[in-house]
């Protein structure tokens, strides 16, 4: 066959049959005419975008890999077909790479121009078209860009609406505490008051003192006791309460037992009222240890206040830089912090973490990396439909760490799985899903990190795994 194609044959072809004498020449003389044996690749996806392809004869696909997996996106024996640098018009760094892979499925011939010089022809013989053509582009993909936004906005949205509801438990849980405590304290001041005048001895109000310090150690380090225990130990010292004729001390004894103190702490107070006064004394430590009780409960409460302020400030990364080395289980671990009502004891779904912590930081975007781990982990919750098991682990493999997502639901489907990163496709309900979370998160880790994505799904089993290099691309 000839190496060139002549201009008579080059207007046979629908790209070029208005072409005038003198473009059909400059085709002809910089076009290469390619034989591709069947089975060759005749572009690689990701490779540099050096020509642009016309097909003369044979048949040939095309495939993109995504989830790790080739997958075929068109076929075609159509004469005139063309691929390759198809966006050679532009001076973008998006298109100075191929797209997709184009495998000869039979003996093939291809007619080859070279882009970077056919797109300066191209834009001396067509300047309008060209205004066209970018400003289309531009159009779609600023149009993509603001869809993905709204992607990210809903799932902020999401996990923001989850934030309000963890944050309001332990501040309404700590204002309750505040308003019991208040209540506590003047009632403990009363009491205090009636034991000071006089009618207990100071060597026995030195004593109740140090019991007083000896129960709010107690308190601190109490023991969680079972239901069974808890009733046992109540009815022993409600018992005791009524033998030294203390009314109410069935209402008592809770408040004690939750505190860690028994029988013999009170036995102990009761020595160091010598006169047989005991009641006294017993509800004034009472009130102190309901006030230790109230004040642990209000650490406790702004503690994971605070824990849940700083996963947000981790997860948003608004105070960090865009691109950084960092600790991938931060990320992982302030994503599952915002899913807290879904997750652990009070959600549905139960937590497994299976972290290597000898992993070193990796260079990435880590507020992106969190989207992703946010598409991921909300499908993988509402797969489990609220229950079921959710694993994350991570490992080293070979020269990139690996992020595993498991979940225990009913799996994907073959036929799905291989739609799944396609832009707006969604199994969800209507009103429930853009689509486009699983594509985002596709380019944030192939495109934006240089890593992989691959799934694997049968029923009850399903794991999208992750893989992101330990170094910095070399560009």
């Amino acid at each position: 066959m000839e190496a060139h194609l002549t201009p008579e044959q080059l207007r046979e072809l629908f790209l070029f049959a208005d072409l005038d004498p003198e473009q059909l020449d400059w085709i002809a003389g910089c076009g290469d005419v390619v034989e591709i044996p069947a089975g060759a690749n005749v572009v690689t996806e990701g490779e540099l975008a050096r020509c642009f392809y016309v097909l003369l004869s044979g048949t040939v696909s095309m495939s993109r890999m995504i989830g790790g997996e080739t997958v075929e996106t068109t076929r075609t024996d159509h004469r005139g077909s063309y691929f390759g640098a198809v966006q050679f018009y532009l001076e973008d760094e998006s298109t100075r790479e191929y797209p997709a892979s184009v495998r000869a499925i039979t003996d093939s011939v291809v007619l080859a121009l070279p882009a970077k010089e056919f797109a300066k022809r191209f834009a001396q013989w067509f300047p309008m078209a060209v205004h066209l053509l970018e400003g289309m582009l531009l159009g779609m993909r600023r149009g993509n860009q603001q869809l993905a936004e709204r992607e990210r906005l809903l799932a902020l949205g999401k996990l923001s609406a989850g934030l309000t509801h963890e944050l309001n438990n332990p501040a309404a849980a700590a204002i309750r505490a505040t308003d019991a405590l208040r209540d506590k304290v003047a009632h403990m001041r009363n009491k205090l008051a009636m034991i000071a005048d006089g009618r207990i001895a100071g060597p026995a109000l030195r004593k109740l003192v140090m019991a007083q310090d000896e129960f709010v150690k107690k308190v601190r380090h109490a023991p969680t006791l079972s239901p069974l225990e808890a009733s046992d130990r109540e009815d022993e010292l409600g018992d005791w309460f009524d033998e030294h004729g203390i009314e109410g001390g069935w209402d008592l004894a809770p408040v004690f037992v939750a505190g860690g103190l028994g029988v013999e702490d009170m036995e102990a107070v009761s020595a160091a009222c010598e006169n047989g006064m005991v009641e006294g004394p017993i509800r004034w430590l009472a009130y102190t240890v309901e006030s230790e009780s109230l004040m642990r409960e209000i650490i406790d409460a702004t503690t994971r206040i605070s824990d849940l302020v700083g996963a947000a400030k981790q997860y948003s990364q608004l105070d960090r830089a865009p691109f950084r080395y960092v600790d991938v289980h931060e990320g992982l671990d302030a994503t599952l912090m915002m899913f807290g009502r879904k997750l652990g004891e009070d959600g549905g779904v139960k937590m497994v973490k299976d972290y290597d912590r000898s992993l070193p930081p990796i260079p990435a975007y880590p507020a992106e990396l969190n989207q992703v781990w946010t598409n991921i982990i909300d499908n993988a919750i509402d797969a489990m439909g609220g229950e079921g098991t959710l694993t994350v682990r991570t490992a080293r493999v070979d020269d990139r760490v690996l992020v595993e997502i498991g979940d225990s639901g009913p799996g994907i489907p073959a036929d799905i799985r291989r739609r799944i990163f396609e832009p707006f496709f969604t199994t969800k309900g209507v009103g429930k899903g853009t689509g486009l979370g699983l594509d985002v998160s596709y380019r944030v880790i192939v495109s934006r990190h240089h890593g992989d994505v691959q799934v694997e799904s049968e029923p009850g089993d399903t794991r999208f795994r992750v893989f992101l290099p330990l170094t910095e691309a070399e560009l």
